[in-house]
This record gives C-alpha cells, sequence and structure tokens, in this order.
C-alpha cells in the first residue's frame, strides 16, 4: 500500500476536528433549544394556571355569595307575610278580592319569582302569578312541611320540565287555628340565566350529591359522576388533538365535552350545598403557546444562519476535494486490487485448514468406533432382554404384551440406528445441528430402555422431576446416551448388594442439572475416572469408555460433568447443560 501525500496527512486531522467540533455545536444548540423550551413551558405553565385558579377561585367565591345572599333575602319575606293583617282577614272572611293585588305589590320589592297564599286546604286563594289560583297544592313537600312547623321551611322540588322549584314557606295562624300557608318561590334560576353567557361550567349540588342548578341543563338530578360521563363520544381526531393540547398544561382535573378542565369547589353555608365550577386551560395554552413559539422562532434563526455559514464553508472545501478527487481514485484502485489478492489467499488457506480438519477427524475414526461399539452393547443386551421375555410371553398365548416387547426392541433399533449415524456424520464435514431438548422426556426415554436391566437387577428408582419442562440445546439421542452410560455404570457399582438404590434429580436454575446417585461403594480414583480406557471391571466386562464419552458429549453440549463421593456413601454424578429459556430460544 502506498502512503498518502503529505499534504492529505495534514489536513485530514484538522478536517474531522472541524467536523466534529460542527456536529458538537449542533448539539449542543439542539440541547439548549430543548431545554429551554422545556423549562419555559414548564414555568409559564404553572404560573398561569396558578392565575387563572386564583380568579376561579374568585368567580367561585362570588357566585356562590350571590346565591347565599338570595336565599338569605327570601327567606325573611314568609315570616314578615304570615304576620300581614289584611291576609289574616282575608283568610278569616273568605274575600280574596285585594290579596292577589296586595302580593303583586310586594313581588317588585321582594324580588322573588313568584308569591302564593294557600288556605288550610292547600288551594290557592291569591298568587302573583293569576294562572295559579284555583291549583290545589295540598300533597306538595312545602305545604305538608308548613303545616307540620311553626317556622319557615324550605324545599326544592324538580317539576316535569326537568328545573328545580325553591319555596320558603310559612304557616298563617289565627287565634291558634291554622287558617293557610304563604310560599314565597326564590328566583334561583336566574343564576342559571346569568351563567349560560359565561365559558366557566357550574353547578350546585344539595346534601345528597345531587346537581339542582347548573350551567347545562341535562345534569340536574344527577349526581357529578353521572353528568361527567354523559358527555358526546370523542373522535379518534378529537382524542388527537386533545393528547396534543394538553402537553402545556399541569395535569386537568377532568375532561368536558374533550376539552381538559381545571375544577374549585365552595362550601354554600346552607343546607349542605356545594358549588362547583370548572374552567378551560384555553387561555393558559394559548399564552404559553404563544411564548413558546417565539423561542421556536428564534432558535430557527439561529439554526438557518449556523446552516448558511455552514454551507459557505462546505462550498470552499468542495473545490479543494475535487482537486484531490483523482489523486484518491488512483489510490483506490490500487487497494483493490491488493484487497482482492488477500482475499484469494484466505480463501486458499481456508481450504487447507478444512482437508487438514478432516484428516484429523478420518485420523479418529478409529477411536470412535471403539467407542460406538461399547454404546451399541447395551441396546443389543436390552433387545436380547426383550426377546427373551417376548418368546415367554408367546409360550403363555399373551400375544399383546409380546407385541410390546416387539416394539421396544424396535425402539432399539432406531437408536443403535443413530448411534451408528453419528458415527457417519463425524467423518462428513461439517458440524452438528442442535435443537430444543426437553429434559424430562429424554430421562424418561433413558430409563423405558434400561427397564429390563433395572427389574432383573431388583433396583429401586427414586426420581425428583419437575412439573414443567427442562430445555437444553443439543442432540437428544446423545443426552439419552450419557443418560444411560450413567445409570448402567451404577447398575455395575451396585452388583451383589442385597437392596440396590438409584436416585435421580432433575433441577432447573441457572443450569439444567441433572444428578444420579447410587448405594454402591463409592469412587476410588476420581482423577482418572473420565480417561478413556479406564475401568475398575474385570477384563472382558467394560473398555473403559462409557464415562469417557459420557464426559465428551456433554462437553460437546457447553456443559459440564462431575462425580463425587456421597456423604452416606454411593457415587454421585452430576451433569449441568445450559438451560434453554424463552428468550435464548427466540434468539435461535
Amino acid at each position: 500500500m502506498e502512503e498518502l501525500p503529505l499534504s492529505d496527512q495534514s489536513r485530514t486531522p484538522r478536517t474531522r476536528a472541524a467536523s466534529w467540533r460542527v456536529r458538537l455545536a449542533f448539539a449542543l444548540l439542539l440541547v439548549a433549544a430543548a431545554v429551554t423550551i422545556i423549562v419555559t413551558n414548564s414555568f409559564l405553565t404553572d404560573r398561569f394556571t396558578e392565575n387563572t385558579r386564583t380568579r376561579a377561585e374568585l368567580r367561585l367565591a362570588l357566585y356562590s355569595g350571590n346565591l347565599q345572599s338570595e336565599l338569605r333575602r327570601n327567606a325573611i319575606v314568609p315570616q314578615l307575610l304570615a304576620k300581614d293583617p289584611a291576609l289574616i282577614g282575608a283568610l278569616n272572611s273568605g274575600d280574596f278580592s285585594q290579596s292577589t293585588a296586595r302580593l303583586i305589590s310586594f313581588v317588585d320589592e321582594i324580588g322573588a319569582a313568584s308569591l302564593m297564599m294557600l288556605d288550610a286546604d292547600g288551594r290557592t286563594v291569591a298568587a302573583t302569578d293569576r294562572t295559579k289560583i284555583g291549583a290545589n297544592y295540598r300533597g306538595y313537600e312545602f305545604f305538608i312541611s308548613a303545616l307540620r312547623s311553626n317556622v319557615t321551611v324550605f324545599s326544592g322540588e324538580r317539576h316535569e320540565s326537568g328545573a328545580y322549584h325553591f319555596t320558603y314557606a310559612r304557616r298563617l295562624e289565627s287565634n291558634g287555628q291554622v287558617i293557610g300557608v304563604i310560599a314565597v318561590e326564590a328566583d334561583l334560576q336566574k343564576f342559571e340565566r346569568a351563567w349560560a353567557g359565561i365559558s366557566d361550567a357550574v353547578y350546585v349540588t344539595d346534601s345528597q350529591g345531587t346537581i339542582i342548578l347548573a350551567t347545562e341543563p341535562r345534569w340536574r338530578g344527577l349526581s357529578e359522576e353521572e353528568a361527567l360521563r354523559r358527555q358526546p363520544a370523542q373522535g379518534a381526531i378529537e382524542r388527537a388533538l386533545q393528547a396534543t393540547s394538553d402537553w402545556t398544561q399541569l395535569p386537568p382535573d377532568a375532561y368536558l365535552r374533550g376539552e381538559g378542565v381545571m375544577r374549585e369547589d365552595a362550601r354554600i353555608p346552607f343546607r349542605g350545598w356545594r358549588m362547583t365550577l370548572f374552567t378551560t386551560y384555553s387561555s393558559v395554552r394559548e399564552r404559553v403557546n404563544a411564548v413558546l413559539a417565539l423561542e421556536f422562532m428564534g432558535f430557527a434563526i439561529l439554526l438557518a444562519l449556523a446552516f448558511f455559514f455552514l454551507n459557505r464553508k462546505n462550498a470552499m472545501r468542495m473545490a479543494l476535494f475535487q482537486r484531490e478527487s483523482a489523486e484518491l481514485r488512483v489510490l483506490n484502485m490500487r487497494l483493490q486490487r491488493e484487497i482482492s489478492e488477500r482475499e484469494r489467499m484466505q480463501q486458499s488457506l481456508a481450504v487447507a485448514e478444512q482437508s487438514l480438519a478432516q484428516s484429523s477427524k478420518l485420523a479418529a475414526l478409529g477411536e470412535m468406533s471403539a467407542a460406538v461399539s461399547h454404546e451399541l452393547n447395551q441396546p443389543l443386551a436390552a433387545m436380547k432382554t426383550y426377546l427373551a421375555g417376548a418368546r415367554l410371553l408367546v409360550r403363555r398365548n399373551r400375544p399383546d404384551e409380546a407385541l410390546s416387547s416387539f416394539h421396544r426392541i424396535d425402539d432399539l433399533i432406531e437408536r443403535m440406528g443413530a448411534i451408528t449415524k453419528q458415527l457417519k456424520s463425524y467423518a462428513r464435514k461439517g458440524g452438528d445441528d442442535f435443537v430444543p431438548v426437553v429434559m424430562n422426556d429424554a430421562l424418561v426415554s433413558a430409563l423405558s430402555m434400561m427397564e429390563p436391566q433395572l427389574k432383573q437387577g431388583h433396583v429401586r428408582i427414586s426420581r425428583i422431576i419437575p412439573d414443567e419442562q427442562v430445555r437444553v440445546m443439543g442432540d437428544r439421542v446423545r443426552i439419552e446416551q450419557v443418560i444411560i452410560n450413567l445409570l448402567r455404570n451404577a447398575l455395575d457399582a451396585m452388583e451383589g448388594l442385597s437392596q440396590p438404590e438409584i436416585e435421580i434429580i432433575l433441577a432447573a436454575g441457572e443450569t439444567a442439572t441433572l444428578t444420579v446417585r447410587d448405594s454402591g461403594p463409592g469412587i476410588e480414583n476420581l482423577d482418572e475416572l473420565f480417561e478413556p480406557f479406564f475401568t475398575t471391571k474385570q477384563p472382558g466386562d467394560g473398555v473403559g469408555l462409557g464415562l469417557a464419552i459420557s464426559s465428551g458429549i456433554v462437553s460437546d453440549l457447553g456443559g459440564r460433568m462431575t462425580a463425587r463421593n456421597g456423604q452416606d456413601g454411593g457415587a454421585v454424578f452430576e451433569v449441568q447443560l445450559p438451560i434453554l429459556s424463552e428468550d435464548i430460544e427466540a434468539a435461535e
């Protein structure tokens, strides 16, 4: 490779440094803009929201004060009219020709909605609203309550129109006898008419939480929860606009007609009444957004200026780069030729390495043949036992049970084929294909294949297997081969014992752990246990490859096999394999 010209060597670090400085400046500008906008939005939102809340509290105090004043002013009227001699005399004489005119003369001074005088039977004998004369209110709450009490009573009743009518009533007495009732209807609907022209939502609830006055007529007679739920369903566009508009305000107290509002409550010192006012955030959003728009404009101008000067500088650099482009193209062509030559050399080296690896495999094929012949002895021994059992069952005319033995022999033949297939796959080029293996199923399959030997030796098997599946990544045939080797080794170690016992424990934690414990005499030489051709058996009983093969299989699967002597005697073999979780399986 050729070295860069001296001019390029001196210019490249400066160009890179300038590029990093520009990027850092843009990053700092964007960070400053984001921090400024966030801080401004938070500060102005808090400030404007507090101002809006203060104004809402003042309006609420004014509304509740006016309502309380109206109630108090009307409350004294029945007490004064109940002592009027003209009205008492009219009830005693039955002459009501002047009573209506007298009540009308009081209306302008009092400011009540209407005045009514009822006789003892509840019939209206005089009223400022002449259409009510002759009407009978005997079953109404205000009439009944007034007759039962010697003080002024207040009642509110909802009419068919949905509006509430509020009435102060007091009974009239003459010589200790109740002769009638004077009723004053308080004009509280004028407050609803006054509230109709404001942008806030206002309602008044009684001691039971029922809305009796409201800017929304459909709210009357409902609880607060029911009133807030009775709103038109929002469309997708309205929800999107709501989500974008709420970012410049504090979390809303409630939503009215799809718009976030703040809530203010005030207690009216009259029969447990409360007044609630909902104020929109529209003014807060407008004022905050106006300031944020100015900030956005300022930062946009700064970015435009920065891009202008940067483009001007880049134009000057472009002219310089065009002069150097010819030299760079020549240098690039030379580099490409060298890269192509190196790629050809690497391909030749890879072919040589692959051939060498294949030669090493073929050299080890002799050792693998001895190992496979050792593994085939176990299925052959099991097949011999099953054939003997099947022959006996056939003689006893039990063909169904004999057929089960033939099925097991068929499974053993498939296993022998899988073992020989491993030998052929080892001789071929390429690696093993691992798949998810359920250790629970592999253990059950290995115990099934070893069942004749275990029954023949009268071995007691203790199993502790979790209910959930323990999964690893590997080859099921090879894992079963390891389990069978461990069981076979335990059987050989307990030969001659009166009560042989094998304990098998499968656990799942950070790794999948399989523990096989026997009740034999234990292991004397732990250091050479996994060495090939090491055995403690008599000549002809074994070649010492079972544990070596099993240890090699576990290592190939990414795990490890250990052996130790148990505290209560016997040998303990432990196989640890990487557990296959759902995340790892998804990645595979």
